[in-house]
């Protein structure tokens, strides 16, 4: 975790960057990003220095000797012009014609230009660089995760950034594994947030008991607060999987791309595997004939939705599943078809996608009863992308191949947060209940279930239920799920067909109502002519007093 004292420096550099004219959030962050990776080339240059210069292990040269003074350490320490000139002339050129196989960030500087003109702010901005803690792998992470949440804090458009919590709690009710060889991707990765959530719930996941550290830290209150901080001691024998082969995302915006591979290389994966590409077109079953099918055991996203496209630019294979062009719809094929047999997406839809009656909406909810496993359909609160979207979204989990024989429906209604446009923290809160609620219902069942629940999540459901009477019906045994006035309950294959497949929880989540009494009508009526003599008395009382 990062201290306060480090949030208030980002504070500050982002309010220079707004007086100094560059106000586009993502622009900040675009810039920070490429300081960044300015010191870590030169902080990995300097290592493999020492290296050759300690054991004789030789290494291609990321700067050559006449440009030495294109290295961070160098420009950092001159003047304010001459710095401006250096990096704005020197080291992004250096950025656009550096091309090393072992740096995927390389690729996507192509394009990099320096938007600072002010001298100033460049001095400022690189003196915080300076102070990051990037060479921590346990603090660098969390660093970058702060600078996304710049992106809806300054109001940024909500596609780009799903709220953490959100992502959190489908990262565990998915449980991403190293030792099954798992192969993740996000086919809309935006700054990656689903694949850095992933790596960090694994890394919690893979710490032994003796290796999760506490540490005091001043929060932005600055107040001292205990931080648990997991090393992912357990993960040398899959490091080599996860560095290289277990995270995969994939974006058509360069911007994106560039902030999430430093996203993902901040938090400790070595090489991502992030491409531009537009996942719907036929280019990308071309260039990634792999990817595009069959390619992967684990799916999480938030694909853009209420959007349409050319028919022209979409695959045909994917046409073929499902004639629309409404990309909510097409990204659901799509994702089926990028999964492996067996493998398990958890997608966020808008909630038309799970009663729509369309012709495309029908096919394509019966193509997921009918020719897959639909495990699960989550209802969330309108409110949770405010202030960009007051659209009514749902998570759908399911399973590629196999069959459906019952839903498991769950009826979120708060996140931890007010559903208004300001956000603010509240403590109702339905995602602990609802992951431990889903991880119960699967040991219940015998399905595959690691039974973990993260730090924090287990945190604020032994508050909730210190005795886990959340997962007992009314007479004290174990949930069976059957009673459809809970918030977790299962609906039959059988029903859902008989309902066209519509998926909307509403459909089949029974209410129960309280009788109400009232009195009769005759009674209130003399209690209000009773009040209102009561007030007509005061206002005679106080016209004497004049």
């Amino acid at each position: 975790m990062i201290t306060g004292e480090l949030k208030s420096n980002i504070d500050k550099l982002w309010e220079e960057f707004w007086v100094g004219g560059i106000t586009n959030p993502l622009t900040v962050i675009e810039q920070i990003t490429f300081l960044m990776y300015s010191r870590m080339l030169d902080m990995q240059e300097t290592k493999d220095e020492h290296k050759e210069m300690l054991a004789g292990v030789a290494f291609k040269r990321r700067f050559a000797p006449e440009q030495e003074e294109l290295r961070f350490s160098r420009f950092s320490n001159l003047g304010a012009d001459e710095m401006l000139e250096v990096v704005r002339d020197g080291v992004f050129q250096h950025f656009r014609t550096l091309n090393h196989d072992d740096s995927i960030l390389s690729h996507f500087m192509k394009d990099a230009r320096l938007e600072i003109v002010k001298a100033t702010l460049l001095v400022k901005a690189v003196e915080m660089i300076k102070k990051l803690p990037i060479d921590k792998g346990d603090t660098k992470g969390d660093l970058y995760e702060y600078l996304l949440s710049k992106l809806t804090t300054a109001g940024i458009n909500g596609q780009f950034r799903t709220p953490r919590h959100i992502i959190r709690a489908m990262v565990e009710m998915m449980e991403p594994n190293p030792a099954r060889g798992e192969r993740i991707c996000d086919p809309a990765c935006g700054t990656a947030g689903f694949l850095s959530n992933s790596y960090e719930y694994i890394v919690e996941r893979y710490t032994s008991s003796d290796n999760v550290h506490t540490e005091v830290v001043t929060n932005e209150k600055n107040e001292l607060e205990e931080q648990k901080v997991f090393t992912g001691d357990l993960l040398s024998e899959y490091r080599k999987h996860v560095d290289k082969d277990m995270f995969h995302g994939y974006d058509f915006d360069s911007t994106m791309l560039r902030i999430a591979a430093m996203n993902l290389i901040m938090h400790g994966v070595e090489q991502p595997d992030i491409h531009y590409q537009d996942t719907m077109s036929q280019s990308f079953s071309d260039r990634f004939p792999n990817a595009s099918n069959e390619g992967f055991h684990l799916i999480l996203a938030n694909p853009p939705f209420t959007g349409t496209l050319d028919e022209e630019d979409i695959d045909p294979k994917i046409l073929a599943k499902v004639k629309t062009k409404k990309t909510e719809l097409l990204f659901m094929a799509r994702i089926l078809q990028m999964l492996k047999v067996g493998g398990r997406s958890a997608t966020v839809v808008p909630q038309g996608v799970l009663f729509g009656s369309s012709k495309a909406h029908v096919a394509l909810r019966e193509l997921l009863v009918e020719k897959n496993q639909l495990e699960a359909v989550i209802n969330l609160p309108s409110g949770v992308f405010k202030p960009y979207a007051g659209v009514a979204t749902a998570i759908l989990i399911f399973t590629k191949g196999g069959e459906t024989n019952n839903v498991w429906f769950y009826d979120l209604e708060n996140d931890g947060y007010s559903l208004d446009d300001k956000r603010n923290k509240i403590d109702k809160n339905d995602i602990p209940h609802l992951v431990s609620s889903w991880q119960h219902y699967r040991k219940q069942n015998n399905m595959p279930t690691g039974n973990f629940l993260g730090d924090k999540l287990q945190t604020q459901l032994n508050k909730q239920f210190p005795n886990g009477e959340h997962l007992k019906d009314a007479k004290g045994k174990d949930r069976d799920y059957s009673d459809r006035t809970q918030k977790a309950f299962t609906v039959p294959k059988a029903d859902i067909k008989a309902n066209k497949y519509d998926l909307s929880i509403n459909r089949y989540k029974e209410v129960v109502y309280q009788e109400e009494s009232y009195e009769e009508p005759k009674v209130i009526l003399g209690k209000l002519k009773a009040l209102e003599q009561e007030i007509l008395d005061d206002l005679k009382a106080l016209e004497a007093m004049l």
